[in-house]
C-alpha cells in the first residue's frame, strides 16, 4: 500500500485519492480477490464485479441486473478485439490509457467499447486524439465509425473537407451511417460551401431528406439554399401522403451483439411475464415461469411486442420457443417500421426449442384452430436478435 502523505496545511484536506487508484489498478488481471472471470475471444481475464460494476452502467446492469449473468462466474463477451478489450480493462482499472503505440484500426476498436460500455469521458478524449492524427490515409477509417461520436468533429476537420464527391456519397450512402439527418445534411452543405467547384448533385442524391422534420426543412434546410424549394416542396408532400414505415430509414449496427437486450434499450411492451423474455436464460423455464406468453385467439388480437432502444441493421433473430407439451403452433415476426417479413418452419423432432417462424395464425397440429386445454398461450422465452456483421 502506498504512504504518501499529501495534507493541505490551509484547509485541512487529506487527497489520497492517486494512492487508491494505484491500489485498485493492482487487481488488474490480478485472480486475487476475483468473482468473476470476463472471457473474450477464449482469453480469460480475471475480473472483480464490484469494480466493474462502479465504473460502467454497462457493467452493473451486466452483474447486478438480474440477469442470467448475475450468477454466473465466467462471462463470455462478445468484444470486436481482444487488444481493444484488454486496454479498456486495464482503463477500468486504472484509469490510464496510451493510444500512441496502437494501430488505428485497435484505437477504432476502443473506441467502439467505450461508446458500447458508456464510458463517456474516454470515447470524447479518444475522439479528440484521432482528430490530432487524422489524415487522408486513415480518414476513411475514422469515418466509417463515425457514427460513435458528433458529426461535427469530423466536419470541422480539414480532411473531412477534402473527401472527393465519390468518397462522401459511399459514406452517407450507407443504411449504417447512423446519425440524426439533419446533422448530415449540415455536414454536407459544409463541405459543399468548402468546394464550390466541385459537382455536389452526386452527394445531395444520397441524402435522405424525408427523414428530415418538417420544422427543420422548413427553416434550416431551406436556409442553406443547398435544395431548391420545388424539391422541398416534393419532400414535404411524401411526409404527408407516404406512410412512416415506408421512409428510407438508417439502421444502427453493432457488430455480434444481441440487441434485445435491456442494456440496449429494448423492452417489452405486450405479453404476460414480460420480463423474462429479454434475460437471455433459454435453460430454465417451466409453465409457471420463465417464458413470456400470450393468450392465442382466433383474431389474432394478442402478441408479444418488443421495442428496441432504436432503429438497427438486424443481421438475424433467434427465437427459443414453448416446447413443454404435445402441441405444436405455427408463428410469424412482423416488424414495425421496416419490413413484414415470414420465415418457412420446420419442426425437428431432434431440436424442438428451434422451429423456426411460419404462418398467420397459431393453431393446432391436425389443422384446426380448436386447441386443447389450459394453457392457451403461445410461449417465446428468449429472444436474441443480432445486428449486422
Amino acid at each position: 500500500m502506498s504512504s504518501h502523505h499529501h495534507l493541505n496545511s490551509l484547509s485541512g484536506e487529506i487527497d489520497h485519492i492517486h494512492a487508491v487508484s494505484e491500489d485498485i489498478g493492482t487487481l488488474y488481471l490480478s485472480e486475487e480477490f476475483s468473482d468473476v472471470t470476463i472471457v473474450v475471444a477464449g482469453h480469460k481475464f480475471y475480473s472483480h464485479k464490484l469494480i466493474l460494476a462502479a465504473r460502467s452502467e454497462y457493467f452493473r446492469a451486466l452483474l447486478y441486473g438480474g440477469m442470467k449473468e448475475s450468477a454466473q462466474n465466467e462471462i463470455e463477451l462478445n468484444a470486436s478485439s481482444l487488444p481493444a478489450f484488454k486496454n479498456l480493462l486495464k482503463y477500468i482499472y486504472t484509469g490510464r490509457m496510451s493510444l500512441a503505440n496502437e494501430r488505428d484500426e485497435t484505437i477504432l476498436d476502443i473506441l467502439a467499447l467505450a461508446h458500447l460500455y458508456g464510458f463517456m469521458d474516454l470515447e470524447a478524449a479518444i475522439s479528440d486524439y484521432l482528430r490530432e492524427i487524422l489524415n487522408i490515409k486513415n480518414i476513411c477509417s475514422i469515418l466509417d465509425t463515425a457514427l460513435l461520436y458528433q458529426l461535427e468533429f469530423l466536419t470541422s476537420h480539414e480532411s473531412f473537407r477534402h473527401l472527393s464527391p465519390t468518397a462522401l456519397s459511399e459514406l452517407i450512402s450507407r443504411d449504417s451511417f447512423y446519425a440524426p439527418e439533419i446533422d448530415i445534411f449540415l455536414a454536407v452543405d459544409s463541405w459543399v460551401k468548402a468546394n464550390p467547384e466541385v459537382d455536389k448533385s452526386k452527394v445531395i442524391a444520397q441524402l435522405r431528406l424525408t427523414l428530415i422534420s418538417q420544422v427543420d426543412l422548413v427553416t434550416v434546410v431551406r436556409s442553406t439554399e443547398l435544395i431548391s424549394d420545388k424539391t422541398l416542396v416534393d419532400v414535404l408532400t411524401v411526409l404527408l401522403i407516404e406512410c412512416k414505415s415506408k421512409l428510407p430509414y438508417r439502421g444502427r449496427r453493432l457488430i455480434d451483439e444481441n440487441i434485445a437486450h435491456p442494456i440496449h434499450g429494448a423492452q417489452v411492451l405486450q405479453g404476460e411475464m414480460r420480463s423474462y423474455l429479454l434475460n437471455g436464460d433459454t435453460d430454465n423455464y417451466d409453465m409457471e415461469r420463465g417464458y413470456t406468453r400470450h393468450t392465442i385467439t382466433d383474431t389474432q388480437e394478442h402478441g408479444i411486442l418488443i421495442k428496441l432502444g432504436t432503429q438497427y441493421i438486424i443481421n438475424h433473430v433467434k427465437m427459443l420457443l414453448w416446447d413443454r407439451d404435445m402441441r405444436s403452433y405455427s408463428y410469424f415476426i412482423e416488424v414495425f417500421h421496416c419490413v413484414h417479413f415470414e420465415c418457412p418452419a420446420q419442426f425437428d423432432d431432434k431440436s424442438p426449442k428451434s422451429p423456426t417462424q411460419r404462418g398467420h395464425s397459431s393453431t393446432s397440429s391436425d389443422g384446426n384452430n380448436a386447441l386443447p386445454p389450459p394453457p392457451p398461450e403461445v410461449a417465446t422465452e428468449a429472444v436474441h436478435i443480432d445486428s449486422d456483421e
